[in-house]
Protein backbone atom coordinates (compact mmCIF):
# COMPACT_ATOMS: atom_id res chain seq x y z
CA UNK A 1 0.00 0.00 0.00
CA UNK A 2 1.33 3.42 -0.95
CA UNK A 3 1.03 6.20 1.60
CA UNK A 4 0.09 9.59 0.26
CA UNK A 5 1.65 12.90 1.24
CA UNK A 6 -1.56 13.67 3.14
CA UNK A 7 -1.28 10.42 5.13
CA UNK A 8 2.39 11.02 5.94
CA UNK A 9 1.82 14.63 7.03
CA UNK A 10 -1.21 13.70 9.16
CA UNK A 11 0.78 10.96 10.87
CA UNK A 12 3.87 13.09 11.57
CA UNK A 13 1.98 16.23 12.61
CA UNK A 14 -0.33 14.15 14.79
CA UNK A 15 2.73 13.12 16.85
CA UNK A 16 3.70 16.70 17.76
CA UNK A 17 3.49 17.09 21.54
CA UNK A 18 2.17 20.05 23.49
CA UNK A 19 5.32 21.60 25.02
CA UNK A 20 3.46 22.52 28.21
CA UNK A 21 1.92 19.05 28.67
CA UNK A 22 4.32 16.62 26.97
CA UNK A 23 2.08 13.56 27.48
CA UNK A 24 -0.43 15.04 25.03
CA UNK A 25 -0.12 15.46 21.29
CA UNK A 26 -1.71 18.38 19.52
CA UNK A 27 -4.14 15.85 18.01
CA UNK A 28 -5.09 14.55 21.51
CA UNK A 29 -5.78 18.03 22.81
CA UNK A 30 -7.66 19.22 19.71
CA UNK A 31 -5.20 21.92 18.65
CA UNK A 32 -4.66 20.16 15.30
CA UNK A 33 -7.70 21.14 13.27
CA UNK A 34 -6.98 20.11 9.68
CA UNK A 35 -4.38 18.90 7.22
CA UNK A 36 -5.08 19.79 3.60
CA UNK A 37 -3.13 18.96 0.44
CA UNK A 38 -3.72 20.74 -2.86
CA UNK A 39 -1.24 19.52 -5.44
CA UNK A 40 2.13 19.69 -3.69
CA UNK A 41 1.05 22.42 -1.22
CA UNK A 42 0.23 21.31 2.32
CA UNK A 43 -1.65 23.47 4.81
CA UNK A 44 -1.87 22.45 8.45
CA UNK A 45 -4.43 24.35 10.49
CA UNK A 46 -4.07 24.70 14.25
CA UNK A 47 -6.08 26.52 16.91
CA UNK A 48 -4.56 27.60 20.23
CA UNK A 49 -6.20 26.62 23.50
CA UNK A 50 -6.52 30.36 24.05
CA UNK A 51 -5.45 33.32 21.92
CA UNK A 52 -2.44 34.27 24.04
CA UNK A 53 -1.03 30.77 24.48
CA UNK A 54 2.77 31.14 24.69
CA UNK A 55 3.32 27.56 23.47
CA UNK A 56 1.97 28.30 19.98
CA UNK A 57 5.29 29.51 18.57
CA UNK A 58 6.96 26.26 19.64
CA UNK A 59 4.03 24.22 18.32
CA UNK A 60 4.15 26.00 14.93
CA UNK A 61 7.87 25.25 14.68
CA UNK A 62 7.37 21.60 15.65
CA UNK A 63 4.55 21.25 13.12
CA UNK A 64 6.75 22.72 10.36
CA UNK A 65 9.52 20.24 11.24
CA UNK A 66 7.02 17.35 11.22
CA UNK A 67 5.79 18.45 7.79
CA UNK A 68 9.37 18.38 6.48
CA UNK A 69 9.95 14.89 7.95
CA UNK A 70 6.84 13.74 6.09
CA UNK A 71 8.28 14.95 2.79
CA UNK A 72 6.43 18.25 2.49
CA UNK A 73 8.44 20.80 0.49
CA UNK A 74 5.73 23.46 0.11
CA UNK A 75 3.83 23.93 3.34
CA UNK A 76 2.09 26.42 5.56
CA UNK A 77 1.12 26.27 9.22
CA UNK A 78 -2.03 28.31 9.59
CA UNK A 79 -3.38 29.47 12.94
CA UNK A 80 -7.12 30.10 13.21
CA UNK A 81 -8.88 31.57 16.23
CA UNK A 82 -12.47 30.89 15.19
CA UNK A 83 -14.19 28.84 16.17
CA UNK A 84 -12.45 29.16 19.52
CA UNK A 85 -10.88 26.04 20.97
CA UNK A 86 -12.90 24.21 23.61
CA UNK A 87 -12.09 21.38 26.01
CA UNK A 88 -14.81 19.44 24.17
CA UNK A 89 -12.22 18.94 21.41
CA UNK A 90 -9.98 16.92 23.74
CA UNK A 91 -10.15 13.18 23.21
CA UNK A 92 -11.15 10.87 26.04
CA UNK A 93 -7.66 9.40 25.70
CA UNK A 94 -6.20 12.86 26.35
CA UNK A 95 -8.24 13.18 29.54
CA UNK A 96 -6.98 9.79 30.76
CA UNK A 97 -3.39 10.79 29.91
CA UNK A 98 -3.80 14.01 31.92
CA UNK A 99 -5.07 12.09 34.93
CA UNK A 100 -2.22 9.56 34.70
CA UNK A 101 0.24 12.49 34.45
CA UNK A 102 -1.14 14.05 37.65
CA UNK A 103 -3.38 16.74 36.15
CA UNK A 104 -7.12 16.66 36.76
CA UNK A 105 -8.83 16.70 33.35
CA UNK A 106 -11.56 19.19 32.46
CA UNK A 107 -15.02 18.24 33.67
CA UNK A 108 -18.00 17.90 31.36
CA UNK A 109 -19.68 21.31 31.19
CA UNK A 110 -17.42 22.40 34.09
CA UNK A 111 -19.75 20.65 36.52
CA UNK A 112 -19.05 18.04 39.16
CA UNK A 113 -16.25 17.34 41.59
CA UNK A 114 -12.60 17.71 40.76
CA UNK A 115 -11.01 14.33 41.46
CA UNK A 116 -7.51 14.16 42.87
CA UNK A 117 -5.31 12.47 40.25
CA UNK A 118 -3.27 10.81 43.02
CA UNK A 119 -5.86 9.30 45.40
CA UNK A 120 -9.04 9.88 43.32
CA UNK A 121 -10.81 11.63 46.21
CA UNK A 122 -13.42 14.24 45.37
CA UNK A 123 -12.61 16.15 48.58
CA UNK A 124 -10.64 18.91 46.84
CA UNK A 125 -10.62 22.68 46.79
CA UNK A 126 -9.29 25.26 44.36
CA UNK A 127 -6.48 27.39 45.74
CA UNK A 128 -6.08 29.59 42.67
CA UNK A 129 -7.63 29.80 39.22
CA UNK A 130 -4.10 30.54 38.02
CA UNK A 131 -1.93 27.42 37.93
CA UNK A 132 1.40 26.56 36.35
CA UNK A 133 0.06 27.67 32.96
CA UNK A 134 -2.92 29.84 32.02
CA UNK A 135 -4.99 26.80 31.03
CA UNK A 136 -4.67 25.23 34.49
CA UNK A 137 -5.87 26.02 38.03
CA UNK A 138 -4.16 25.02 41.29
CA UNK A 139 -6.12 22.59 43.45
CA UNK A 140 -5.35 20.81 46.74
CA UNK A 141 -6.70 17.44 47.82
CA UNK A 142 -8.20 17.53 51.32
CA UNK A 143 -7.75 13.75 51.67
CA UNK A 144 -4.08 13.21 50.74
CA UNK A 145 -2.96 16.84 51.04
CA UNK A 146 -1.30 16.94 47.61
CA UNK A 147 -1.49 20.01 45.39
CA UNK A 148 -2.20 19.41 41.71
CA UNK A 149 -3.19 21.19 38.52
CA UNK A 150 -6.69 21.05 37.04
CA UNK A 151 -7.07 21.66 33.33
CA UNK A 152 -9.66 24.44 33.09
CA UNK A 153 -12.88 23.89 31.21
CA UNK A 154 -13.51 26.18 28.27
Amino acid sequence: MTTTLLDRVREEVGKVVDPEIPVLTIADIGILRDVNVEGDRVTVTITPTYSGCPAMDAIRGDVAEAMERAGCVDGEVRTVLAPAWTTDWMTEGAKRKLLDFGIAPPRALGVGPVLCPRCRSDATHTVSEFGSTACKALVVCDSCGEPFDRFKEL
